[in-house]
């Protein structure tokens, strides 16, 4: 039986999807926690995600391993009180049945999010079997129909982060296949960087959604929305910045040959203007304009 009490209008969801196929890609920001979320709203983006390794880091605990389970909860349940449709990084799914990230996944639509995003990878580089991730990907869409599934295969992501040669497409192939037919509304190949397999797989896919991991230096918006990707995420892009930011600004201070501290300080927030974040949360939202 589908669980959709008391989660938000089904409008937003529409919003959501429509996102992924208007005249340019969804360019999905992605926060660690309330301020950032906010901050990012108040500029203008219509959707947001989260990033599981600035959330999990932030608090001081390993990415990818459910640690950081409880936490990502909480924030996803404040933040998607914001003008602002949101899809939450789940990692592997926050359980180990097929059910019990169902439940996740259900818990997450009655707050009001709109979206998540569950991957294939696990902690020890290996990558979950096919029939469980697709058994996990079908409970969640029997349980809430209405949800986003972003569904990430980490063939190359692991290659990626562990120094290794990347994978062919075909690699890939028989995962993002077998997600699709078990009902996933998108596919998210991380690390997926060269353009002719990029664009081949866009064009497979058809008319469902293809989500690209931006990488500086190698994309750029305009180029990945000509080979036909449909979302580009920032991932932890973002969080890693803004430690960068802080560390080399404090760093200035005292060391005056290092980057100029008027320039790391320069457009930076108010105090007030950081304050006043806290104030985007104090009335729950139940609409957002997904223009």
């Amino acid at each position: 039986m589908s669980d959709t009490s008391d989660g938000p209008a089904p409008d937003r969801h529409t919003a959501f999807r429509r996102l992924h196929h208007g005249d340019r890609p969804l360019l999905l920001p992605n926060a660690w926690d309330h301020a950032s979320a906010a901050a990012l709203v108040r500029r203008g983006f219509a959707a947001i995600g989260t990033t599981s390794l600035g959330v999990a880091a932030a608090a001081g605990l390993p990415d990818a391993t459910g640690a950081a389970r409880e936490g990502t909860l909480a924030l996803a349940r404040g933040i998607a009180r914001l003008p602002a449709l949101v899809t939450v990084d789940i990692e592997g799914g926050f359980g180990d049945r097929p059910e019990e990230v169902a439940a996740v996944a259900a818990e997450l639509d009655r707050a009001g999010v709109v979206g998540v995003n569950i991957e294939d990878g696990r902690p020890d580089g290996t990558l979950a079997p096919l029939d469980h991730q697709t058994a996990v990907i079908a409970a969640v869409k029997e349980r809430v129909p209405r949800l986003f599934v972003n569904a990430r295969t980490d063939t190359h992501w692991l290659a990626a982060i562990g120094g290794g040669t990347p994978p062919s497409l075909s690699t890939a192939a028989e995962r993002i296949e077998a997600y699709v037919r078990a009902g996933a509304d998108g596919i998210f190949v991380p690390a997926l960087t060269d353009e002719q397999n990029i664009g081949a797989l866009a064009g497979d896919l058809g008319e469902i959604p293809l989500n690209i991991l931006f990488t500086p230096g190698r994309h750029t918006y305009g180029r990945l929305a000509e080979l036909g990707v449909r979302r580009i995420s920032c991932g932890s892009l973002l969080f890693r910045a803004a430690l960068d930011h802080a560390v080399e600004l404090a760093w200035s201070i005292g060391h005056p040959g290092a980057r100029g501290q008027a320039d790391q300080a320069a457009g930076l927030p108010s105090y007030t203007e950081a304050q006043s974040l806290a104030d985007d949360f104090t009335n729950e939202v139940t609409g957002a304009d997904p223009t």
